[in-house]
């Protein structure tokens, strides 16, 4: 409103109606009226989208909108607007209704004179303007209260909550209104509170209190102010409350204590991860040493601790711990992997994390270090990128052997042919033509293997049996190899069949007992023998290249020189050989692995210095009357005995505890040899057998048993190991161990072995 001008807009469909109120509006001389008349609902809402009016006159009977309808449709457009309502005589219930709904008046038809018409108006106005005021002013109070701590509420006499604004933790408004404190805290708190508040009600005097209350949150703490609400006659009606949160500053004392408590916790935490963790002051001192750290190293925390850190964990000091220190000094933070020794001297790799520790004051104090035992997932890799690697070399040495044979060819047609056509040559010219007709022939051999080792040569597959392989190759081992090697066969006669290449499989037998022979130029024993196995998911999850199902096993073992353990990973190589030059090519071994995983197989090697090597070759087992199917192999199960399983790998406890107790058996496991005996003079009159792992750390398997045997003479037990050398064997058998099972071994050899131990 400018001025003295009202800008209106008139909504009325009736023609007479909007005539007499122009001319109403005409007669009052004091004020100037914009009129804008409308005749329906529609146009009323696009004015109201266009432009600004302060007031409005509006009849609720429109061709497009009729009743109460109408003006709830105009007051949602026009918030802003005051509305006044026109009605007939016999309408006023429906205009009462409508100023229920928010219409700042209303005027009836016929009654209105100029004067009420314009008084009307400016009231409307008014009274919108003072209503909007307040609006403004109640929400500035109500977003200030909002972003504040404080808790405000009126209570009538009976102390029942009346209005309440940012409500007690726990409870909303709604929860609170009509009800007293006995009906939302419990009785000591409402008792406590309810004296308070009668107090300021009876005396009539304000009062400031710290009080608890417990809510459904906890108990809280609020600072209180109470004081005594009042009438228009200054009449005592109740009481009035602003309280503030303060639950923060009461903890302030308990804080510290539940700090250190919280400290302890986390203290406890650490020593539950399997991870090993360790703090280290800056010159390398242990300061902190976890459980975890315990059971990876073997140093029990006593011993570990102010002890140096490179002196205890590693052989000696290497520029890469040098270098990771400074590291971690510079930048804060270092990880990488690392080799630590454990008090028994085994090496473990780690995935190590250090992390710099600074005090209060931002310099450096500590080194805080957390190792992750990665020995066992590294050893898997290894295999993984072994395969990939022999994989990618069968794949070049493809191609490098067509090639070859493409040169070859001519050249031995050429040696062939040459002697046919100058027969007259002499004897000098002769001999050099039988030279180079011997070298290309041994070339195309050479390259033959290749192809072998390289997949690219698929002979045809029948249905075989390799006993009979095995018997034939035994024969002509035993008329050409020296006398000083003994040969033996172990074959059984109900051994599965296999699909395959007999040419190729008998080319791995010959590959095998020749490199045999060659580890004993001063003679040995050389053993061939196969046997039947099931390889199901347990045996599977300790060997890579392994896949459930069917399989024989051919093994080759000779009593010879052995393999040092730092070739092991590269004697499936092409070309690789330790012979010397001249006497191998170094396919021997890459052609039999070539051989083996064109048949869907795998090679297992176990080897000990001057102790003998035994290559295991594992074919995958084919249908037919000779070979039965894995359901009708029968599982032996228990009947609720305790085996105490012993192993320092947590994969393969876990792998073998799910399978006893899949099968009926209950199980306790210890990680080493001290563990072991521990729980077993703890519940030896329970446990029925012992599954041992002979290479333990802090007490090796053999010291273990024979403890055991001291404790209870009666003790079943069954040894295990991935050695198989026949010196360790006889070794484990000497302690009057009941049975040997190499790993990897299946959860049906397992159980066997559990039945035969337990009759």
């Amino acid at each position: 409103m400018a001025g003295n001008l009202i800008k209106v807009l008139l909504v009325e469909d009736n023609p007479g109606d909007v005539f007499l109120l122009q001319e109403l509006l005409k007669e009052v001389t004091t004020v100037s009226v914009e009129l804008q008349p409308v005749e329906q609902l529609l146009e009323a809402l696009e004015c109201l989208a266009n432009d600004s009016f302060d007031v409005m006159l509006l009849d609720l009977s429109l061709p497009d909108s009729q009743g109460l309808e109408t003006f709830i449709k105009v007051a949602h457009q026009a918030k802003a607007t005051p509305i006044i309502v026109l009605t007939g005589i016999d309408d006023e219930t429906l205009a009462l209704r409508a100023m229920q709904e928010g219409a700042q008046d209303y005027l009836v038809k016929g009654q209105v004179t100029g004067d009420l018409l314009v008084r009307s108006m400016r009231y409307a106005i008014e009274r919108q303007r003072s209503e909007n005021a307040l609006r403004q002013s109640e929400e500035r109070f109500r977003v200030a209260l909002k972003n504040s701590p404080i808790f405000v509420f009126n209570q009538d006499q009976d102390l029942r909550y009346t209005w309440v604004y940012n409500s007690m933790s726990g409870w909303t408004g709604e929860d609170m209104l009509g009800k007293n404190d006995f009906d939302l805290i419990p009785a000591k708190d409402a008792q406590r509170l309810m004296a308070i508040k009668h107090s300021v009600l009876t005396n009539g005097i304000g009062t400031r209190e710290e009080v608890s209350i417990t809510s459904p949150q906890g108990i809280r703490y609020y600072d209180l102010t109470v004081e005594p609400l009042r009438n228009e006659s200054q009449e005592i009606v109740g009481i009035t409350c602003a309280s503030i949160d303060i639950s923060e500053r009461q903890a302030a004392l308990h804080e510290r204590k539940l700090a250190e408590e919280k400290i302890r916790e986390q203290a406890a935490l650490l020593d539950i991860t399997t991870d090993a963790i360790c703090v280290c002051d800056l010159e390398n001192h242990i300061l902190f040493w976890n459980q975890g750290a315990e059971n990876l190293y073997g140093w029990q925390t006593q011993a570990a601790l102010g002890k140096n850190a490179s002196q205890l964990l590693y052989h000696q000091a290497s520029q890469e711990i040098q270098t990771a220190l400074l590291h971690v000094i510079t930048n804060g933070k270092w990880q990488g992997e690392l080799t630590k020794v454990t008090k028994t001297g085994k090496e473990v790799l780690v995935a190590s994390r250090w992390s710099l520790v600074c005090d209060a004051q931002g310099n450096p104090k500590s080194i805080l270090i957390v190792d992750t035992d990665i020995t066992e997932k590294k050893r898997l890799e290894a295999q993984l990128f072994r395969a990939q690697r022999l994989e990618s070399i069968g794949t070049l040495a493809s191609g490098i052997a067509h090639d070859l044979n493409n040169i070859l060819t001519p050249i031995l047609a050429g040696a062939q042919l040459l002697p046919l056509k100058f027969p007259d040559a002499d004897e000098r010219t002769r001999r050099l033509l039988e030279i180079l007709e011997i070298n290309a022939k041994r070339g195309a051999d050479l390259v033959k293997q290749v192809l072998s080792f390289a997949r690219g040569v698929e002979g045809k597959r029948i249905t075989l049996q390799m006993r009979h392989l095995i018997v034939e190759v035994a024969k002509i081992l035993k008329e050409t190899f020296p006398k000083s090697i003994e040969i033996y066969t172990d074959v059984p006669h109900d051994l599965w069949m296999v699909s395959g290449d007999s040419t190729q499989l008998h080319q791995v037998l010959m590959n095998l007992c020749v490199n045999a022979r060659d580890a004993m130029p001063n003679g040995g024993t050389l053993t061939i023998s196969a046997e039947n196995l099931l390889i199901d998911a347990n045996y599977a999850r300790m060997n890579l290249e392994a896949q459930e199902g069917l399989y024989i096993v051919v093994t080759v073992t000779d009593t010879g020189v052995g393999i040092p353990e730092e070739i092991l990973d590269r004697i499936f190589e092409p070309f690789f050989t330790t012979k010397p030059v001249g006497q191998g090519t170094g396919l021997g071994l890459s052609t039999v692995i070539g051989i083996t995983k064109s048949h869907g197989g795998f090679i297992n090697v176990y080897s000990e210095i001057g102790r003998g090597t035994s290559f295991k070759v594992y074919l995958p087992a084919v249908g037919g009357i000779e070979t039965p199917s894995p359901e009708e192999l029968t599982i032996p199960t228990g009947h609720g005995e305790l085996i105490l399983v012993v192993d320092d790998e947590p994969s393969i406890q876990d792998i073998t505890r799910t399978s006893l107790e899949t099968h009926q058996y209950q199980t306790i496991v210890a990680s080493d040899g001290i563990e072991a005996i521990a729980l077993y003079a703890k519940y030896a009159d329970k446990i029925s057998a012992v599954l041992m792992d002979i290479m333990l750390p802090s007490l090796d398997g053999v010291t273990a048993i024979r403890t055991l045997q001291k404790i209870n003479p009666q003790v079943k037990i069954i040894a295990t190991s991935g050695l198989m050398s026949k010196n360790k064997l006889e070794e484990v058998i000497n302690t009057g161990t009941h049975t040997f099972l190499p790993k990897p071994y299946t959860v049906h050899e397992l159980l066997l072995a559990l039945q035969q131990v337990l009759k």
